[in-house]
């Protein structure tokens, strides 16, 4: 498996959340015992110059980052390619067209210690994804597979994990059953649902993910809890997560 930078409990659960700013980026940390990434998005960034300075002084506080787009956007994939060749912060998001592009920057700056995951959207039927998740393939008819065959895909371009994105919640979760079962075959050492989960339903849609033989898991946790006043990611739920982590794993 990957030498990871990323602290999972257990060695099989960390979470992945969003933080207002480093200050509340440590005490997420904290409250997670170091079992959690801290996401930085490409979006938010005018230049790679200003995302990679970014994403320097965070990795000299907390060791990890995970390098987002930005609620999925295509357009931002190369983006967060270059700054994770240029900081091999331990994660990056892409989309199913950029995932070779990033492994191929990375490989080429000598960095092996970031886990690379690929978009792929549900479609409403179990066993089948969309993976035209990227920024000209996302305007065309829609590129709907196997996910078996999504899987192997994902290897072919040296990626190592699936983004399930966006599940809507529980509205996905019979589909995320069969991305779990395809993970297990095609031996992927990681799997992230994300989209719509918030502390009613993390505890259902990790509990798919913790009973299949993945040996990493990795929740997007994001808009559900941040105080919408403050843009504070919430610790005391960082906590109530951590607590469901500890009790399923």
């Amino acid at each position: 498996m990957l030498d990871t930078k990323i602290k999972f409990y257990k060695g099989r659960v960390a979470l992945n959340v969003l933080a207002k700013d480093l200050a509340n980026a440590k005490e997420i940390y904290e409250a997670a015992e170091g079992h959690v990434v801290v996401g930085l998005l490409s979006k938010n960034y005018d230049k790679i110059e200003d995302g990679v300075a970014e994403v320097k002084e965070y990795l000299k506080e907390l060791g990890v980052v995970s390098v987002g787009l930005g609620a999925g956007d295509p357009s931002q994939f190369e983006k967060a390619a270059l700054i994770s060749c240029e900081t091999d912060p331990g994660h990056v998001n892409q989309v199913f067209t950029g995932a070779g592009y990033a492994a191929g920057a990375l490989r080429a700056k000598g960095h092996g210690r970031t886990y690379i995951n690929v978009l792929m959207s549900p479609t409403g039927e179990p066993g089948k994804v969309k993976i035209s998740t990227g920024e000209l393939s996302e305007k065309e008819k829609a590129a709907i597979v196997d996910v078996d065959t999504a899987v192997a895909m994902l290897k072919d371009m040296r990626a190592h994990s699936v983004k399930f994105f966006p599940m809507g919640g529980l509205k996905s979760l019979e589909e995320l059953k069969e991305v779990a079962k395809a993970s297990e075959r095609g031996n992927l050492e990681l799997i992230e649902p994300t989209g719509g989960i918030d502390l009613e339903n993390f505890e259902e849609i990790l509990k798919v993910c913790v009973e299949s033989s993945i040996p990493r898991i990795m929740p997007h946790i994001y808009g559900s809890i941040i105080d919408k006043e403050t843009g504070l990611t919430r610790v005391e739920d960082i906590k109530k997560l951590y607590e469901i982590i500890k009790k399923l794993v």
